[in-house]
């Protein structure tokens, strides 16, 4: 599969397309989410964003993961050793990992079931959430550097 994405005039732009699609998904949604979350668009509810919006953030993370290994298998030393790469990879392991752990949380677990006011957890979680992501994809960018 490395070899066809090196050797393609156009197989290697499409697959980092693709990438830069999934992320654009994922970060949109949560964005969206998380601003919300934080008062932002108070005129929206919120909770049919948080029925929505993960979904939508989880199938573009699926893409970008997937994708994105696609890309790795290019350059596969030259990526282990960038340390923004590294970073990446880390950023978007921790920010997974805390999106599995709040939609696992009693407090979101309330609010999408019962509707329950957005709390100082929900929030603060939100905004950790967006450094995370911001900071993953600053890494990402940071990787060609």
């Amino acid at each position: 599969m490395a070899e066809a994405l090196a050797a393609s005039r156009y197989v290697y732009p499409l697959v980092n397309a693709a990438h830069i699609l999934g992320l654009a998904t994922l970060f949109g949604s949560i964005l969206a989410l998380d601003l919300r979350l934080l008062g932002a668009f108070s005129a929206i509810p919120a909770r049919p964003l948080a029925l929505v919006l993960p979904r939508v953030a989880a199938s573009g993370l699926a893409l970008a993961v997937l994708t994105g290994f696609l890309l790795f298998t290019v350059e596969p030393l030259d990526y282990a050793a960038n340390t923004a790469f590294l970073s990446k990879v880390s950023l978007v392991g921790l920010g997974t990992a805390h999106a599995i752990l709040v939609h696992r949380s009693t407090a979101w677990r309330a609010f999408v079931r019962d509707d329950a006011p957005i709390g100082r957890r929900l929030r603060s979680s939100a905004a950790l959430s967006i450094a995370l992501w911001t900071a993953a994809i600053l890494a990402g960018r940071l990787i060609a550097f």
